[in-house]
């Protein structure tokens, strides 16, 4: 079960994205980004909030997932990429995926973390 858990905490998006309002737009970012960086999308489910609007996305992986929540009153984005790498590394793809949505949303402030996951005894 060796693989690579990515997480981003995203602060002072940039205003213009529609994908932190649209969910539309999010999804199609999200499904574009995923197929950019090699994985394989095997299931998808994103939900509007209402009021702010707000979204939630996640796309399932035969590699994993990817998780997205956006609360665009605090310009604001949590991104969560697990790529499990049994059979092949998948270490590259899943930075790919984390740069590329990490630039389309383009915050002033980032915190994003790393954890390899699986490799103990």
């Amino acid at each position: 079960m060796n693989g690579l858990h990515l997480t981003a905490d995203l602060r002072d998006c940039a205003a213009r994205t529609a994908a932190l309002t649209d969910i539309d737009a999010l999804r199609t970012l999200c499904l574009e980004a995923v197929r950019e960086a090699g994985l394989t999308p095997v299931g998808e489910l994103f939900h509007r909030f209402p009021g702010a609007g707000g979204g939630t996305g996640v796309v399932l992986l035969a590699e994993s997932h990817l998780a997205v929540h956006t609360w665009p009153e605090l310009g604001a984005v949590t991104l969560d990429v697990y790529v499990c790498n049994f059979g092949a590394d998948n270490t590259h793809r899943a930075h790919t995926l984390m740069n590329h949505l990490h630039a389309h949303f383009a915050p002033a402030r980032a915190e994003r973390h790393a954890l390899e996951r699986g490799t103990g005894a």
